[in-house]
């Protein structure tokens, strides 16, 4: 091989690697880093979360405080454009499945979008968790959320208990926050 060839075999081998090691450190890495805050915007860890009603993918009107006093309640705030939502979506399929006979409810609070397109990836997916369109972002905006996906955890008294922000591999934690919030 010629000097000129391998200069350039060696200049693309680089770059490739470069590019594998920005990917793995912008997708795997820090997604790792995401997790539990104590606030965000106007919301923190121990405030009444803000009620709201929002229609459901049935037509069905979801108010969340009509399940204080019931069901300790996951809000997932998520858009079907966002990769981590993607990417959280099985476990949070699994969560709904394991503990919605436990009073633990799940609700989907998707981000502006349509309707049809929120139906057609839903049904396609298969998830069978409650799924309401916030098609303004009002209830977005109230929650302070800036980034998706995120999760809120109201216990039965409608208060807020946990914040997380980003998706994680592990939802251990999570399932342990909602067990014992049900059980309280």
């Amino acid at each position: 091989m010629n000097p000129s060839k391998l200069r350039w075999a060696i200049l693309v081998a680089l770059v490739a690697a470069a590019t594998v090691a920005i990917h793995y450190e912008v997708k795997v890495r820090m997604h790792m880093q995401t997790g539990s805050v104590h606030s965000i915007g106007r919301v923190a860890v121990g405030d009444e979360a803000p009620d709201f009603t929002l229609t459901d993918l049935r037509g069905d009107s979801v108010n969340l405080s009509s399940m204080r006093g019931r069901k300790v309640v996951l809000l997932d705030f998520w858009a079907t454009w966002c990769g981590p939502c993607r990417m959280a979506m099985p476990s949070l399929q699994g969560i709904h499945e394991d503990l919605a006979a436990g009073g633990i409810e799940l609700v989907s609070v998707n981000q502006q979008e349509p309707t049809d397109s929120v139906r057609a990836f839903i049904d396609r997916k298969q998830y069978t968790f409650r799924t309401v369109l916030d098609k303004e972002g009002g209830v977005g905006d109230r929650y302070g959320v800036r980034a998706l996906p995120t999760v809120v955890v109201v216990d039965k008294q409608g208060k807020v208990r946990r914040l997380a922000v980003g998706h994680s591999y592990d939802d251990s934690e999570l399932r342990k926050t909602l067990v014992t919030l049900a059980r309280e």
